[in-house]
């Protein structure tokens, strides 16, 4: 396929924040008297506050609030673990070489994904796209169509590499063509994306003059 830009999320796809967003939740779920799995079964690629509404319906904005900011800052303080994904690094490195743009859209908060991107090493994009910019999270498309604009792109010219069936589907009904990576293969959402890749090393990219080629060099 061809496309002008990337628009990557970030846990899951470009770093493996999963240990630390585990002991997070189940840390909170034990606190509010949840099942830990059922907790962890819901909130991949939405935004926490998503999530903590889903799960404490009868409470106050201001308790809300406070867990929010309980989540917020036990995150952003927790790096241990975190590391770039296979083939992360390298990409962002080609796209950077080619002059090809790109932009991080995610769920998490400024505190929380500046920390994953900084402890995974990663280069830093011009375009970061976090919670606070968006008024509506994943599944729905305002952050992907945000960081389409931010790139001066049309939504249907960037591709969104995503790893939670939200962010898929939040691709999806942006207009971008969409690449699945790490998903779970039981995913709906995989019959309908560009790519689904095991690895973002399967990924090829190469400009040819104005155009960007890419391509998938692995059958997933």
């Amino acid at each position: 396929m061809k496309c002008k830009g990337f628009l990557f999320d970030l846990d899951g796809t470009l770093v493996d924040s999963l240990p630390v967003v585990e002991r997070s939740w189940i840390e909170w779920a034990h606190q509010q008297g949840l099942d830990p799995q059922e907790v962890l079964a819901f909130i991949h690629g939405k935004q926490a506050i998503t999530s903590l509404r889903h799960f404490m319906p009868g409470a106050s904005d201001e308790e809300i609030q406070k867990a929010f900011r309980w989540m917020e800052e036990k995150e952003a303080n927790d790096t241990n673990g975190i590391t770039a994904l296979p083939g992360a690094l390298a990409l962002l490195e080609h796209l950077n070489a080619l002059a090809v743009p790109w932009a991080i859209v995610t769920s998490g908060t400024v505190p929380v994904a500046h920390a994953r991107q900084q402890a995974a090493h990663l280069p830093r994009p011009e375009v970061f796209i976090t919670a606070e910019r968006v008024a509506r999270g994943k599944p729905e498309p305002d952050a992907y169509l945000l960081g389409a604009r931010e790139l001066g792109l049309d939504p249907q010219d960037c591709l969104v590499v995503e790893d939670a069936a939200a962010g898929l589907r939040a691709g999806m009904a942006a207009g971008c063509r969409v690449a699945a990576v790490h998903a779970p293969q039981d995913l709906a959402e995989l019959s309908q994306v560009d790519f689904n890749l095991l690895s973002l090393t399967a990924l090829r990219v190469e400009r040819r003059g104005e155009e960007i080629d890419v391509w998938q060099v692995n059958a997933s």
